[in-house]
């Protein structure tokens, strides 16, 4: 057979394009920062403007809205280390559980397995030996039930610190920025109406980062933040003025 012949006998393989497996897998991250800097804008603010409201000056505003920038920051960072810290607990504590009943019980932890995989439709000749070969493995089949049982991901160790330092640094970065133009305005009303529009654009910018980042409309999280940050604003700013008035 000639060459020819032969390049006919043989199957054509298909060029197919590359294929780029594109997910976001920072969502832990993402989170914490959400978390941070949409405290950060609010609570600020919203101190900043109830203060206002009671005719403080700049000075004293400024002084109170870093004050509490500093222990929002602490406060928060804390708060995520210790949720971080207890999620680490929590699946330290049902490793050794499950860890204790493969080895105590295998036989019902293997019909476990059956039930997961005909959850998604496979038969028991199908995944039988799966079930073999993750006996063969302790550590392997401790993994799975963590994961398919349970539905437990093993945290990263360094977490808990992580996602403090992401929270705190957040927070400030957030905190910050309603009070920048009480920096350079002595009138705090004045400021306060800077700092208002400063804030919503932040709100509205963040929202939007926020929208593409979450998978949700961009727009609608915008301004969904900026609302949100609003309206705690306001009532800072009205009760403020109520109490000043009576």
């Amino acid at each position: 057979m000639d060459g020819d012949g032969a390049a006919r006998g043989r199957p054509m393989l298909e060029k197919r394009p590359s294929h780029r497996e594109r997910h976001f897998t920072a969502g832990e991250v993402v989170r914490d920062v959400i978390m941070g800097v949409s405290d950060g804008l609010t609570v600020p603010f919203a101190l900043a403007a109830g203060l206002s409201g009671a005719s403080a000056p700049s000075s004293l505003v400024l002084t109170a809205g870093l004050a509490e920038v500093a222990a929002g920051a602490i406060s928060m960072g804390l708060g995520g280390y210790l949720a971080a810290q207890s999620e680490a607990d929590h699946y330290n504590r049902e490793m050794k559980r499950e860890q204790e009943e493969i080895i105590t019980v295998p036989d019902t932890e293997a019909a476990e397995i059956g039930e997961i995989m005909s959850q998604y439709g496979l038969e028991p000749h199908e995944y039988g030996p799966v079930i073999n070969g993750l006996r063969r493995n302790p550590q392997a089949w401790l993994d799975f039930m963590m994961r398919f049982e349970l539905g437990l991901e093993k945290p990263d160790p360094k977490r808990a610190l992580q996602s403090a330092f992401t929270i705190a640094l957040s927070y400030v970065i957030g905190g910050l920025v309603p009070l920048l133009p009480y920096m350079f305005i002595s009138t705090a009303q004045n400021a306060m109406l800077i700092s208002a529009g400063v804030t919503l654009v932040a709100l509205l910018f963040f929202g939007y980062i926020k929208g593409r980042f979450t998978g949700n409309r961009p727009f609608i999280s915008a301004i969904q933040t900026a609302i949100i940050g609003a309206l705690a604003s306001a009532a800072a700013y009205g009760m403020a003025k109520a109490v000043q008035a009576r």
